[in-house]
């Protein structure tokens, strides 16, 4: 099977879908399917160095000023791909962070509104890029929040669209109201152009069937997947207790959930020598808020028992996990799947998260660690500190945990699943081809 898949880069840090969607294309590949991994706003940032993607289409300069000026949707070729140089665009993804989605309405809007939003000239240009491709089996999309591609490029090569389903919601509801109702809508009606959808929970998937109409037969639960090359079972426990997170610096995430459950645990003093290491993706936006954290950790002596480390790589990711006694990243939303549990439990490190989103649904499948309610500090320090108290019982839950992960969160069966997403949808495809 040939497949092309289109996924949102973030040109400076990693990011769950990035990694997830990557994943899936190496276990494709090693599969034998034949894929091409295509970039869209910037350049791609990933694990493993083997395939940067093509091209980057639909490039945040390029789109920007196509949504504030109607000049510049009728510019010359050269131009816009000057506008769309990899090193620009991760030289200005640098400089200026990410936009917050509350920003981003319109453009939202006229991106689900497909080739006939303000972008059609970006959509033109990848659908005459695609057709001058080897022909794909299928496209797959890496969030729904492309879906309005899918109608043109079924137009322009004929070919079934499959499209992932992961965390839109959390960002749509960030909208303003007016903006947010009409992304929405125009969501569900161009959800009715592709041709199959994969969930990455069932927790997930039935959110986004309820909300989109979608039928049920066109939904399906596909588990994320994680590379497990180098994602080694700690052998032995750190000599000092040690408390970690691993997802970018926000208040989304909870970040600061965590630091403040960490100061009441040193303030109970039931965990002695306890010490918290925070890691993940920072961007110019979370450097305030990690900046307000150190002070805060400061102002109660603790700043030396607490370390930042941001933008970490895949090597120093495996072994910062491995330093742990416990892991957690208490966000604040209901999380589509949440890669980092997986990573944490397949080095045996239980965890503690709140009991909303996906996370119940992976604990109950792994068994690796315990859930307290969302958004409650003194909750939160209290699993904590009940784990850490008893950790010789969490680790065996966490290293039986790890087997399930290596059985059933690998990245051979989540491809394999999709696989026979695709087939579904090129029957469906067909289907509708022959009437």
């Amino acid at each position: 099977m040939r497949v092309v898949q289109l996924i949102p880069g973030t040109g400076t840090f990693h990011c769950g879908t990035c990694l997830r969607d990557h994943a899936l294309a190496r276990a494709l590949r090693r599969a034998g399917h034949d894929v091409l991994l295509t970039p869209l706003y910037l350049p791609l940032v990933l694990e493993h160095d083997e395939d940067a993607g093509g091209p980057v289409f639909f490039g945040g300069i390029n789109v920007y000023l196509q949504e504030k000026t109607r000049l510049f949707r009728h510019t010359p070729t050269w131009l816009d791909r000057w506008l769309d140089a990899p090193a620009l665009l991760r030289w200005l993804a640098n400089r200026s962070g990410m936009t917050r989605a509350s920003e981003l309405g319109d453009l939202t809007i006229s991106m689900l509104r497909g080739e006939e939003g303000r972008q059609g000239k970006e959509l033109d240009r990848l659908t005459d890029w695609l057709a001058e491709q080897p022909e794909p089996d299928v496209i797959l999309l890496a969030t729904g929040l492309l879906v309005g591609m899918a109608r043109r490029i079924k137009e322009a090569i004929d070919v079934p669209v499959v499209c992932t389903l992961q965390g839109e919601d959390t960002f749509l509801d960030a909208l303003p109201p007016p903006q947010r109702d009409e992304a929405w809508r125009n969501f569900a009606q161009r959800s009715k152009d592709v041709d199959q959808f994969v969930g990455v929970s069932a927790y997930y998937g039935e959110t986004m069937t309820q909300r989109l109409g979608l039928p049920d037969d066109r939904v399906h639960v596909v588990h994320n997947g994680i590379d497990l090359d180098d994602l080694e079972p700690v052998s032995s426990t750190p000599a000092v207790p040690m408390l970690g997170y691993l997802a970018q610096m926000n208040h989304s995430k909870g970040v600061d959930t965590l630091v403040e459950a960490y100061v009441l645990l040193r303030q109970r003093g039931r965990i002695k020598d306890l010490r918290l290491r925070i890691a993940g993706a920072v961007t110019r936006n979370d450097e305030r808020l990690v900046h307000v954290l150190q002070e805060r950790l400061r102002s109660e002596g603790l700043a030396g028992d607490v370390e930042f480390l941001p933008n970490i790589d895949r090597s120093t990711k495996a072994d910062f996990l491995r330093t742990l006694s416990v892991f957690s990243v208490p966000a604040t939303y209901g999380e589509a799947f949440g890669l980092y549990v997986l990573e944490a439990l397949a080095c045996g490190i239980p965890v503690v998260q709140p009991r909303h989103g996906a996370f119940e649904e992976l604990l109950n499948i792994t068994g690796g660690g315990i859930l307290c309610e969302p958004d409650d500090v003194p909750a939160l320090a209290e699993a904590i500190e009940r784990t850490l108290l008893d950790l010789g019982q969490a680790r065996a839950h966490a290293a039986q945990a790890r087997e399930v992960v290596i059985e059933k969160f690998n990245t051979d069966r989540m491809a394999s699943d999709v696989v026979q997403v695709c087939d579904m949808a090129l029957r469906r495809h067909k289907h509708h081809a022959r009437q």
